[in-house]
């Protein structure tokens, strides 16, 4: 009886202990069950994906991460539009361009760069020397990205319209080709097709965007997926920060497994990586002034036909993931 009576007391205990565990569970973050899944748009320039996987920092992550690569932040934009994707990176101008057209986006985190890592290229041996040199040259653009905004920044403060040059659409991966072929005098980019261009000797910078433009990058979610996966993008966004934190701690092992991703001579990433230094922040008040402040300068030039209520785009709740 003694033993019978010593089972019974045993098995409460045990059921008891499971149901206290059991508001603990029911408060645990909804991507625990590892089914949500995040859709990340991702280019080039940031190299996510490669500083995630080469940083593990994935490990452990209770949901999945499908991933998806674009050559250009227009697409990216597009697909956050249409919720084909969680999350994209992408510039600034991307970003603003998109939300001005009411798209149901939010910018929940920010990437900040050496502002060299934007320029306008010319052929290296072309005679142009300054922005003044380039009256009624074809200048290649990508409307809604960088390139646009640097041109028209760098314009203004030379005191310059808009026509001095001639625009014409490329996009930047074909930027290149046309500008070993003649098509086009000049074209502003990003990495790494400046390094790109200029380890090989095909081009030089005529001016970056240092001084010109925050060229600050956007770490944007679609509205609903902000609301819906709030938990798994908090997560995610604190794992890319350490995952860049790593790569800026190792950065010539991580240059040369990117080069090899990337398919890019190992002198062309040492490049790029030994000025980029980016970093992961917050939506915080500098954030925001510089969003503004790109965003009045596109409203100024007609690139973007009504002002924007930055406040309406960014959502600072993130932050706390971000924080230092």
């Amino acid at each position: 009886m003694k033993t019978i009576n010593a089972l019974r007391r045993r098995a409460t205990r045990l059921l008891l202990s499971a149901l206290a565990l059991l508001p603990a569970l029911s408060a645990a973050p909804a991507f625990a069950a590892g089914q949500v899944v995040l859709r990340v748009g991702d280019q080039n320039y940031y190299n996510i994906r490669a500083s995630v996987e080469a940083a593990n920092a994935l490990e452990g992550a209770g949901y999945r991460v499908e991933w998806k690569h674009f050559q250009a932040a227009a697409p990216i934009a597009e697909a956050l539009d249409s919720a084909a994707l969680d999350l994209g990176f992408l510039g600034d101008s991307g970003l603003l361009f998109l939300a001005a057209k009411g798209a149901p986006v939010k910018v929940v985190g920010v990437s900040r760069q050496n502002q060299d890592g934007v320029a306008l290229l010319v052929a290296k041996d072309s005679p142009y020397k300054t922005l003044v040199d380039l009256k009624g040259r074809k200048v290649a653009i990508w409307p809604g990205a960088w390139s646009q905004q640097l041109v028209y920044r760098a314009l203004e403060k030379q005191g310059l319209p808009q026509e001095y040059v001639e625009l014409v659409k490329v996009m930047p991966i074909d930027a290149s080709a046309a500008l070993q072929g003649g098509k086009i005098d000049a074209f502003p980019v990003w990495e790494p097709y400046i390094s790109q261009l200029v380890v090989s000797g095909q081009a030089r910078p005529l001016l970056t965007a240092k001084g010109l433009m925050p060229a600050i990058s956007t770490i944007a979610a679609n509205a609903d997926s902000a609301k819906t996966k709030r938990e798994a993008i908090a997560d995610f966004l604190l794992r890319v920060k350490r995952a860049r934190e790593w790569v800026n701690t190792h950065q010539e092992d991580y240059a040369t497994r990117w080069a090899r991703t990337a398919k890019l001579e190992p002198e062309t990433v040492q490049h790029w990586f030994a000025t980029a230094r980016m970093v992961i922040e917050p939506v915080n008040d500098s954030a925001v002034a510089d969003l503004r402040d790109t965003a009045d300068f596109l409203h100024k030039s007609g690139a973007i036909a009504t002002p924007l209520d930055i406040d309406k785009v960014v959502d600072r709740s993130f932050g706390a993931a971000l924080a230092p």
